[in-house]
């Protein structure tokens, strides 16, 4: 039906994206709302496995292009078979992740389309049957909504953590819809020549535990303790852009506006003084923890829990104390 909504599953090495469960939830509420149906469509070498997968979060059929030229991920090669999946269907609706993927193949799809796009989405609702995006602005000291009433099918990409996963349920099933679409690698701008993973390749963005480190870290050394409490709760190092603008950790550990948005249940401020640019990219985490020298700084006002002093003795203090308590 025309006013389904359609989620874009991810996926990476034969694994789906979590956070692509995350939108079929979301998905499932919008087609509540409108009456009608949530589909997921995935693109890929081979797709059998992953599209049964989708079924057991309450998608009613799973549209699929698959072959040889969708091996590896290039923005151009699946853009164009998107592209072609919606100008088909036209659905009401169709979600992405904000992710770099998840941007590139939605962006594209819009702008070859036409259709309406809202990025970075962290709110979604059906409201008098409209369809309202709410997305985060100036830093995200505010949030905007809004309508697309010209535009459809309306595509979002929507920040990863943004709503609750749904239940599984492996007994369910459905109908797999694949479509033939051929595209030669004359047509294409890439060619994928290997996969070079980076020695600190982490993923922040669906880290529940994040240890995170800014200006007061002082120097490189320091982060090395910073990454051993991260280690000892199971989590991922993350860094201010002060942090990582003065060399002492890497780019990939990042947050705030110009590095990753993250949501983890907990995130452990170590010397961060809470800039707007840095709040933006955390401030929605379920607990924060902010562990500062200056009792006035802006952190403090966003966190769930205060610690004023060195991070120097602090830091040391609770490895010691997560190491006795969880026994590692």
């Amino acid at each position: 039906m025309a006013n389904d909504v359609w989620v874009y599953i991810e996926h990476k090495d034969g694994d789906i994206s979590p956070m692509s469960y995350e939108l079929l939830g979301i998905g499932k509420t919008l087609a509540d709302g409108l009456g009608s149906s949530v589909c997921a469509f995935i693109i890929g070498e081979k797709v059998d496995d992953l599209a049964k997968e989708a079924f057991y979060y309450g998608v009613s059929k799973v549209y699929a292009i698959e072959g040889d030229v969708f091996k590896g991920f290039r923005p151009d090669a699946y853009a164009k078979a998107a592209s072609s999946l919606l100008s088909k269907y036209t659905p009401e609706i169709a979600l992405f992740r904000a992710t770099s993927q998840g941007t590139d193949v939605a962006a594209a799809s819009a702008a070859q389309l036409q259709f309406g796009l809202c990025t970075d989405s962290i709110g979604l609702a059906i409201d008098g049957g409209k369809f309202k995006m709410t997305r985060a602005a100036f830093g995200g000291n505010y949030t905007v909504t809004v309508v697309n009433e010209k535009a459809k099918p309306q595509i979002a990409t929507v920040r990863p953590k943004s709503f609750p996963m749904p239940a599984k349920d492996t007994s369910k099933s459905g109908e797999v819809v694949k479509e033939t679409f051929s595209i030669a690698e004359a047509d294409l701008n890439t060619k994928i020549l290997d996969f070079m993973k980076s020695e600190v390749a982490i993923n922040l963005v669906e880290a529940d535990i994040i240890v995170s480190g800014g200006r007061g870290v002082g120097k490189p050394e320091g982060f090395k303790m910073l990454q051993d409490l991260a280690k000892v709760l199971g989590g991922a190092l993350g860094a201010s852009r002060a942090a990582v603008d003065s060399g002492w950790v890497a780019y990939e550990h990042q947050v705030g506006q110009t590095g990753k948005t993250v949501k983890p249940k907990i995130y452990i401020a170590c010397g961060i003084s809470g800039a707007i640019q840095h709040l933006a990219g955390m401030r929605t985490s379920d607990c924060i923890v902010a562990i500062n020298k200056d009792p006035d700084a802006p952190i403090f006002k966003n966190a769930s829990y205060g610690i004023v002093g060195d991070l120097n003795q602090v830091v040391p203090k609770l490895i010691e104390k997560f190491k006795s308590k969880l026994g590692r």
